[in-house]
């Protein structure tokens, strides 16, 4: 893959950019070349960072962000826990959905000529094909799902009406270093074997995920800012996917760690498979680099490394390196 030619001195927001994710595009952008802002209610571990703390839904903060001129914007900033939107829809709402729509709006006043969301493929709900592809039809089963769906509509809207290119990734359990603050099963795996505890599969832990690496993702973010062929949903995982069981065999081949397992009631609404084909992103330019228990190993690397309090606390351990 070819990397993305047009970021060097881009002006690029980057919302939730002090989330795991977040803090790896800001770094691979900043290595790029591009001038980057973050907007974010939680600050920048990383000092040096142009950071706007406040709440996306708020005015005077989107105000603030795109002081100055923004190019582009990766819109990261969400309530991502499908648990919280079950419990608080309201406020999901209010965050994934009118913050969204009113980032939009002082995009388009902005003129930015590209954004790229983080969705999930969550979207589309239960597999009614063999690989959850662009074109299945939306049908989330969750406050979150539905929230992320309200926001691809909206993109769409505002690429055809206003020519803001909107690309929204759909993407897999995205995991990778830097995800201490993470409750996602990678991290909690890691978080086990290092305090020396069970983990609980939930159910029978036959239900299959694709997992992608951070790495992967911002690669793809990359392009999604920079070619103008990349536009509407696009599918972004490993095409390979892993039940939880086999997550775990993974987890104790890579750390040597024996990591005592039992099993817990099932989550409801929980779909037993995810499987998706990236083949757009594949014919776009984009390919993922990482395989499974490569990307783990790095991520131990860094969990293995940490002292304990760092672990308990659930921080970052180093500042993230560009990918």
């Amino acid at each position: 893959m070819s990397e993305a030619s047009g970021l060097q001195g881009r002006r690029v927001l980057v919302t939730g950019g002090s989330g795991f994710i977040g803090r790896h595009a800001v770094a691979s952008l900043s290595a790029a070349g591009a001038h980057v802002r973050v907007v974010d209610s939680k600050p920048h571990p990383e000092a040096s960072v142009d950071i706007v703390v406040g709440d996306i839904a708020d005015p005077e903060v989107l105000d603030g962000a795109f002081a100055g001129g923004i190019d582009s914007v990766v819109h990261l900033a969400a309530v991502t826990s499908v648990l919280r939107s079950v419990e608080n829809p309201e406020a999901t709402f209010d965050t994934n959905v009118a913050g969204t729509h009113r980032l939009l709006e002082a995009a388009r006043a902005a003129g930015v000529r590209s954004l790229v969301f983080a969705s999930t493929n969550a979207v589309t709900g239960p597999m009614q094909a063999p690989a959850i592809v662009e074109t299945a039809v939306l049908n989330p089963l969750t406050p979150y799902g539905a929230t992320k769906a309200a926001g691809e509509m909206l993109m769409s809207a505002y690429t055809a009406s206003y020519g803001v290119r909107c690309v929204c990734l759909r993407l897999t359990n995205v995991y990778g270093p830097g995800m201490q603050a993470k409750d996602s099963i990678v991290a909690r795996l890691m978080r086990a074997i290092r305090l020396e505890r069970e983990f609980e599969i939930y159910g029978d832990g036959r239900q299959v995920r694709d997992y992608v690496h951070v790495g992967d993702v911002i690669a793809a973010v990359r392009l999604g800012l920079d070619r103008e062929d990349w536009n509407g949903p696009i599918v972004i995982g490993s095409g390979k996917s892993l039940s939880v069981l086999e997550v775990v065999d993974a987890v104790r081949e890579v750390t040597g760690a024996p990591l005592s397992v039992r099993h817990g009631p099932a989550r409801p609404g929980e779909m037993p498979a995810v499987i998706v084909d990236p083949s757009r992103a594949v014919s776009a330019g984009w390919s993922p680099r990482y395989g499974f228990a490569d990307g783990v190993r790095g991520v131990w690397d860094e969990w293995s490394a940490a002292d304990m309090d760092t672990i308990v606390a659930g921080m970052p351990v180093a500042p993230v390196n560009a990918s």
